[in-house]
């Protein structure tokens, strides 16, 4: 069954890559992001397939916008896959709450902004569907992570209780939580990022789980590494920070950050 998506942050990293996986597959998307090129790229490939409705989604008044020329085109979406997102590391020495600002607002606040507008469009379209795009560091505290881990907790947190509110409307609701992936944004990490997938593989994984006839509630990934970061998390506090105070200290002596 072919369906028309609101797809965000669809510009690079897995948003680009699932973005070329749906339009693969026949479906219609609507795709936002703030850099239009590679927007107008797939519009040329796919002409009937895409609906241009970039912007930033920062912006309420943006988001607006895009939420009316969705609905203006298309009049519903049945499915929005909200993945927009950025991350910045922590240096605790020098703490600097803008940083932490910026990296919520961009995660979470903006994020609600496209809850908002794709909650109208949902509820007229067809099986509806919301998919928010966490990340695997929400399972546990780590190192450098402070703005971003609690932006993606927070993601992941309000996508599970909208799942019991939003079940009387039959809107389902998935959280998408992968771990590290070869995006344009994580090749600027300073530190080895374990059992990486490139994003093409991210992207098809995630469409593969999305498509099955009763959704899933979580789709996460690599297993292995999802496990670990679970099991971790059941150890006690003072383990858990036992060990992660071991990360900083490795990678301060090899001149990296964890």
């Amino acid at each position: 069954m072919k369906r028309r998506i609101w797809l965000t942050g669809a510009s690079s990293g897995i948003g680009l890559a699932l973005a070329e996986e749906l339009l693969n597959a026949g479906h219609q998307l609507a795709l936002t992001a703030r850099n239009l090129e590679p927007l107008e790229a797939l519009d040329q490939r796919f002409p009937r397939q895409v609906l241009l409705a970039p912007g930033d989604i920062t912006d309420p008044d943006q988001v607006k916008g895009i939420g009316e020329r969705i609905a203006q085109v298309w009049g519903a979406v049945d499915t929005a896959i909200l993945n927009a997102g950025t991350c910045e590391y922590i240096d605790a020495t020098r703490f600097d709450a803008q940083l932490v600002e910026r990296v919520v607002r961009t995660n979470l606040i903006a994020t609600s902004y496209c809850i908002q507008e794709a909650l109208t469009l949902l509820r007229l379209g067809q099986r509806p569907h919301l998919v928010g795009v966490a990340s695997s560091v929400a399972y546990l505290p780590l190192t450098r992570s402070e703005a971003y881990g609690a932006s993606k907790a927070g993601l992941r947190y309000l996508f599970r209780s909208l799942r019991i509110d939003l079940a009387r409307e039959g809107i389902d609701v998935t959280v998408v939580s992968p771990g590290f992936v070869d995006t344009p944004l994580t090749r600027k990490n300073d530190f080895p990022m374990p059992m990486s997938w490139p994003a093409p593989k991210a992207a098809r994984f995630i469409a593969q789980r999305l498509k099955k006839n009763r959704r899933p509630m979580e789709v996460a990934f690599p297993w292995p590494l999802i496990l670990s970061l679970k099991l971790l998390a059941l150890l006690p506090e003072r383990l858990q920070l036992a060990l992660g105070k071991r990360m900083v200290r490795d990678a301060r002596q090899s001149g990296s950050s964890a």
